[in-house]
């Protein structure tokens, strides 16, 4: 069994489950810590695990494969040993950055040829050689290669792509078939849903990636610049279309009031670069609303960062010295809005789970909304 679904609210579709794999269980809702170059960054592992309390982090495929190279994570064991997370770690395949490299790239039926970031080498991305790439940095969950589409696009493009993504999920699923995992522990694949905003292209995707009976499903192409009521209506008709015994991850989403939203449509997992992006430039997200600590008001307030949170900062820091670290530039000031904004997003779904199972989510999700979003 690779998914239990445990609980299942009776005012929405939110649920509480649990994914199993060989690194460890995952209870979700889940959210997954982005650590793109295979380092969430400014945390220590040990906060990771410890003082944040995530059960998966992010690696990300197209970073990996430039640096530090598939030749030194081969050697190293695979991503956990060479980064030393012991839990989970799921893997994107790389098809959001070569999106994202919209001048520096060229997309095929073969594949997508781009440009390195770092060096202008030219690389080509395929089905085959991105499953053959995510064996060998051995993530748990790995992910197809597909085409993320802008936003907005028009329906022929987006019609188009969403069929190149399915020729090559096809071909993703067979090289995974073919092959082995390269460190001896099971790894899972996750198909993608595409279509943009259009319902009728996103019916047609949710249908096909459901009839390949994979261990989960993603919903990708979404949180790429559209209003979030379009988000969250697609969200909710895939939902409805995607099998109810298998997990379900909205890729790359978002700020809390998104999770908890699409939490109540039926998502299990997340991931997003928002919480320790926008703690580096002094945004703090808390359990009684956002702060931007850089403000004047927070110069003198000498109470703890966010003191409903269990969380070991409030024993040592203030608002005034974060504050402080902030607007000096210090290291540190980085590192614990990092965590504090990891802590926040992770405490929201152990209180999204627990209220599931209590039966109590929508009218507590309705309150949450309102006061995770409010700026303080």
């Amino acid at each position: 069994m690779f998914f239990k679904l445990e609980h299942q609210d009776k005012n929405s579709n939110a649920r509480a489950g649990r994914v199993f794999t060989d690194h460890g269980e995952i209870e979700t809702p889940i959210f997954m810590p982005v650590g793109t170059a295979g380092s969430v960054k400014a945390l220590h592992q040990k906060e990771l695990e410890v003082d944040v309390q995530a059960q998966i982090i992010l690696g990300n495929t197209y970073h990996l494969y430039l640096r530090p190279g598939l030749d030194t994570l081969k050697r190293a064991g695979g991503l956990h040993q060479f980064n030393g997370w012991k839990k989970p770690i799921l893997t994107d395949s790389g098809g959001y950055q070569v999106y994202s490299l919209a001048e520096m790239r060229k997309i095929s039926e073969e594949g997508a040829r781009f440009k390195s970031h770092i060096d202008g080498s030219t690389h080509l991305f395929t089905p085959e050689n991105v499953m053959d790439t995510e064996r060998i940095i051995g993530a748990d969950i790995i992910m197809a290669f597909d085409e993320c589409t802008p936003y907005p696009c028009e329906f022929s493009y987006a019609k188009k792509s969403m069929e190149l993504t399915h020729r090559w999920l096809d071909r993703c699923i067979d090289r995974f078939n073919k092959t082995e995992p390269v460190y001896g522990y099971n790894q899972f694949l996750f198909p993608i849903v595409q279509g943009s905003t259009f319902p009728e292209l996103r019916k047609i995707s949710a249908e096909y990636i459901a009839q390949k009976d994979c261990p989960g499903n993603a919903i990708g192409g979404l949180s790429v610049g559209e209003p979030a009521d379009d988000m969250y209506a697609m969200t909710e008709l895939v939902c409805q279309i995607l099998p109810t015994h298998k997990p379900r991850y909205l890729m790359g989403v978002g700020t809390p009031a998104n999770l908890l939203e699409c939490i109540a449509h039926g998502i299990d997992m997340f991931d997003c670069v928002m919480p320790t992006r926008n703690a580096r430039n002094g945004m703090l997200f808390t359990s009684e609303g956002i702060i931007n600590i850089k403000n004047e008001k927070w110069k003198n307030d000498f109470s703890p960062i966010d003191p409903n949170l269990p969380s070991f900062l409030n024993d040592y820091y203030t608002k005034a010295y974060l504050r402080h670290l902030v607007i000096s530039g210090e290291i540190l000031g980085a590192q614990i809005a990092s965590i504090q904004n990891l802590s926040f997003y992770l405490w929201l779904m152990k209180q999204a789970r627990q209220k599931i199972q209590a039966g109590e989510f929508t009218t507590w999700k309705k309150h949450m909304v309102e006061q995770v979003m409010r700026r303080l």
